[in-house]
């Protein structure tokens, strides 16, 4: 996220990214329901002038990371919702949202961070499960986005075969002709089936091993209450030993 030197300036530039994010997101829903042309007239100004927005706003933030690979990492999905082909990839920058909701911690001020926003943070963030999910969206959205180009196929089309194919499903009803596509579905076979294997067991790993963890900690904390009983009926074992003794 980017940081200013005065607060208040941040929460109010905040505060306009998850307007501007939530109404971009609202514009491509009207529009996909018939109400409205985003490409068209003033409402399709607005629309690019946002676009144009987010990539200056992604590009000062770039060039203002600390650590470049980091933040190619975690904004790996705000770079999605850049691209300009097909606007349902505008619904990846409700991911913004939730970036600026975690930085201010706002579940917690709300009293709303428990068991389940721990759970779920755990299972996003510390099992790097949110990384692999990025790079494996990145690489289905570029694999789809090349294939469409060589085989001539909409975009909607592309990304279909590119889910198929990555997931070993591979129902034959799309294949490659050109020699292009034919070098897409071999990468998209051995990367994006690597990476959408290191995801699935990501997740197995979680709900195999994530209860055992609460477990070990429940009874260690079981162990050092024991710990600390028996230490103070020792201690009452001994003064009621000492006032028993006879003078």
């Amino acid at each position: 996220m980017k940081q200013f030197k005065n607060k208040t300036i941040e929460l109010i530039y905040s505060i306009f990214i998850i307007f501007i994010a939530v109404f971009s997101v609202a514009l491509v829903g009207l529009d996909y329901l018939g109400v409205i042309n985003i490409y068209h007239g003033f409402i399709g100004t607005v629309y690019y002038a946002i676009w144009i927005f987010y990539i200056l706003d992604y590009i000062t933030g770039f060039c203002l990371a600390k650590n470049h690979k980091q933040f190619l990492l975690e904004t790996s999905l705000d770079l999605i919702s850049l691209i300009p082909a097909h606007p349902i990839f505008v619904i990846f920058r409700l991911y913004r949202v939730i970036r600026i909701v975690r930085h201010y911690n706002l579940f917690w001020k709300f009293g709303w961070d428990g068991k389940v926003t721990g759970g779920i943070h755990r299972f996003i963030y510390d099992t790097g499960f949110i990384y692999l999910f990025s790079i494996s969206i990145v690489i289905l959205i570029f694999s789809a986005l090349i294939y469409s180009h060589f085989e001539q196929h909409n975009l909607s089309t592309s990304l279909w075969w590119a889910i198929t194919t990555a997931t070993t499903v591979g129902y034959g009803d799309i294949s490659p002709q050109t020699a292009g596509g034919k070098l897409i579905a071999a990468f998209l076979m051995f990367g994006g089936i690597g990476f959408i294997g290191l995801l699935t067991s990501t997740i197995t790993d979680f709900f195999t091993h994530g209860d055992k963890d609460v477990t070990d900690d429940k009874i260690d904390q079981l162990s050092k209450q024991i710990e600390a009983l028996t230490a103070e009926v020792h201690s009452l074992q001994k003064s009621v030993k000492k006032n028993n003794t006879p003078k």
